[in-house]
């Protein structure tokens, strides 16, 4: 049973990171940055279609690892959020993904042009040293405890709502209805994190300069001194047009996996 639970989460968790990977970048690239919405066909017209999928590798590794640990330990044991091991498993995938997405918005001769997710993991280890695939470790499991907590608690709750007071069967309209609200909380709960978490992960450390931020709360302040509270919202379209799609192809595909393997 218990086995069970992380295969079906793996795949589900895949499924949907790769399917909504351009929107991640999207939201990635406006948090580090300010801009209207229409980065995305900024991205498109100067670097080619193929960009929003820039670090989709990372993704793969990055669900493979950190979404398949939550989705089965959720599914295991629903009284716990996560834990650290969930989250901090990932992070290395999380940071590549990051530095790989973020990579186009600088200037050419600026850029690392990483091939994939074990050039980037590679390169970063050698130019900045091992211990900065673990950088916003703390962040990644602050935000995978909000995220969980919402997102797939949100979604058990909303479905059960849903059946309980018979507005819809259990079927395709139950679940992606649940799966979108679940997604909305989650965007609403982690946006402020996700932004911190982004900009920590994309400081590059090089010999002779110092870093821009001293850890995450100096982030947070330096960040709302300069740009306003708001900022902690930068993003949050693309990150609730991302987290919608994500959560229903997760829960929607999460549901027919487990009709496929119930007689396993």
């Amino acid at each position: 049973m218990g086995v069970k639970s992380f295969v079906e989460g793996g795949i589900a968790s895949i499924v949907a990171g790769c399917s909504t990977h351009p929107l991640d970048l999207i939201k990635v690239r406006m948090q580090l940055q300010v801009g209207p919405v229409a980065v995305g066909m900024r991205i498109v017209q100067s670097e080619g279609v193929a960009a929003l999928f820039s670090g989709v590798s990372a993704t793969v590794l990055r669900q493979t690892l950190y979404s398949t640990t939550r989705m089965g330990l959720y599914d295991v044991l629903k009284q716990k959020w996560t834990n650290e091991d969930t989250a901090a498993v990932g992070n290395p995938a999380d940071v590549a993904m990051v530095r790989m997405q973020a990579d186009g918005r600088l200037p050419p001769a600026q850029r690392c042009n990483y091939n994939g997710v074990i050039d980037a993991i590679t390169k970063m280890s050698k130019q900045e040293g091992i211990t900065s695939l673990w950088r916003g470790s703390s962040l990644t499991v602050n935000r995978a405890m909000i995220v969980t907590a919402s997102q797939l608690a949100s979604y058990d709750q909303i479905k059960e709502a849903i059946l309980k007071n018979g507005v819809m069967a259990d079927g395709l309209g139950t679940h992606v209805t649940a799966s979108f609200a679940a997604g909305f909380v989650a965007a609403v709960a982690s946006n402020p994190v996700d932004v911190i978490k982004t900009r920590v992960m994309n400081m590059k450390m090089e010999a002779g300069s110092g870093a821009a931020y001293n850890g995450a709360i100096d982030c947070a302040v330096k960040t709302v001194r300069a740009e306003g509270l708001m900022a902690l919202y930068k993003g949050f379209i693309p990150t609730i047009s991302r987290q919608g799609p994500f959560t229903v192809v997760l829960f929607v595909t999460l549901e027919q996996v487990r009709k496929l393997l119930k007689d396993f």
